[in-house]
């Protein structure tokens, strides 16, 4: 009998089955926005922007980012569907297979990554701790038991890693991880001085913004797969919206603060090392561990991409990819690949830009659409968004290019399907 963690990605979950409530999702959705590449980011910002405008980027940029990415859960709840099946409703049965493929392509990439950062940051910390020639120094150590942390949380599917992980203890060991780290610089740093210094202008603000958005846009083609458990479409947009937004504003706020006011040279590993002060390092080793989580999410949602193009469970194909993953993060040199990835990633921001237009506005929220292989309008629409995206990112890379090709992309896919559905009363296909 088919548990809810083990539905087929393009077969609806039942009503009666969706079982995820809005503490779930917070649970969830908070967890995902606390990380060390959050940290990262955050450390990111500092130099260009300083303390005032890093917070005021990392505030809208964050904010309008949950909106877009609750507006996306809540299609997986509507209609029961895993991220690229839904898609089927709006690109067409074949229209969908390009971004499963790409989003496949992505998320081993970033499944990868997150071992990698695991990895040297445990690397580091156990140098930090045991001296240089320690077995806990050991990358080779540390890459194979994140690897199969996150391949086993993973195989174990969301409803067990919600439900027993996270629900019940694991989001409090991280709100005490977080307050921790939190009065540790209050009472170290001056924060009056923090305020008042300005950046150096190497960052434009409009490109914080950009960067600060991109972390809750980048889980956009991943959030169905868990929401399409969610029992009403209020508490998927509600937990999923909050969670997110109190988890990423606080900990890239975070790696701003710590940054200016320890970690001057804005080196990841000065970062580290000055958040390894913060009480014997048990706070940074929670982050750590939950970042586990993160690469959990990237490998679950690729085993469910990929279970739209094979017919095989996802818990085989999770084992799968968690073995691919962790064979990237031992071997593979990922300096080019991160570029690969950016670029694909491109393409997901603008094609939910159409996803959400046609879902709420041309659609009224149905599942209901006639099968068709490709529905032309709608790519072209998501051409016209990443088009717009490239063409601002080369010619004018100050302005931001991530929320006008969501806006393009939306307001073509809006036109386009009136046009086509003007006196007829169809859904364009």
């Amino acid at each position: 009998m088919n548990t809810p963690s083990t539905y087929s990605p393009d077969i609806p979950v039942p009503a009666g089955k969706r079982v995820f409530g809005g503490r779930d999702l917070f649970s969830l959705w908070f967890s995902l926005g606390i990380g060390l590449m959050v940290l990262q980011t955050g450390a990111l910002l500092a130099p260009g922007l300083g303390m005032a405008g890093s917070l005021l980027a990392i505030f809208l940029g964050t904010l309008v980012g949950v909106l877009l990415l609750a507006a996306v859960g809540v299609i997986g709840s509507d209609t029961g569907l895993s991220s690229m099946a839904a898609l089927k409703l709006s690109l067409g049965s074949k229209g969908a297979s390009l971004p499963a493929v790409l989003n496949l392509l992505q998320l081993v990439g970033w499944g990868s990554f997150e071992i990698i950062v695991m990895r040297d940051a445990a690397s580091l910390l156990g140098a930090r701790a045991f001296g240089e020639g320690s077995m806990l120094n050991s990358p080779l150590l540390w890459t194979l038991f994140f690897g199969g942390l996150a391949t086993l949380l993973a195989v174990s599917g969301p409803l067990t890693f919600v439900r027993q992980i996270l629900r019940k203890w694991g989001i409090w060991l991280l709100l005490a991880a977080c307050l921790w780290l939190t009065w540790n610089l209050f009472a170290k740093a001056d924060l009056a001085a923090l305020w008042s210094r300005a950046g150096d202008g190497s960052l434009p603000f409009a490109v914080g913004f950009d960067i600060a958005i991109a972390m809750p846009l980048s889980w956009l083609p991943l959030i169905a797969d868990y929401s399409r458990f969610g029992k009403r479409a209020k508490n998927v947009f509600g937990g999923t919206a909050l969670g997110f937004f109190i988890g990423n504003f606080w900990l890239m706020s975070l790696g701003v603060a710590y940054t200016l006011a320890f970690a001057p040279s804005g080196e990841v590993n000065a970062l580290l090392l000055a958040l390894a002060g913060a009480g014997l390092g048990i706070p940074l080793l929670l982050i750590l561990l939950d970042e586990s989580e993160n690469a959990f999410a990237d490998i679950h949602s690729a085993a469910v991409s990929s279970g739209m193009l094979v017919r095989v469970k996802v818990e085989h194909l999770a084992l799968a990819i968690g073995l691919i993953c962790t064979l990237i993060a031992c071997f593979a040199p990922l300096a080019q690949y991160q570029n690969f990835l950016l670029l694909i990633g491109s393409v997901f921001a603008p094609l939910f830009g159409v996803v959400l237009v046609d879902h709420f506005i041309l659609r009224g929220r149905s599942s209901q659409v006639a099968t068709v292989g490709f529905r032309w309008l709608t790519l072209l629409a998501w051409l016209g968004g990443v088009s717009t995206y490239h063409l601002l990112a080369n010619l004018y890379p100050d302005v931001g290019a991530t929320l006008p090709a969501i806006i393009v992309a939306g307001v073509l896919q809006l036109l386009l399907g009136k046009t086509l559905n003007r006196g007829r009363g169809t859904v364009p296909a």
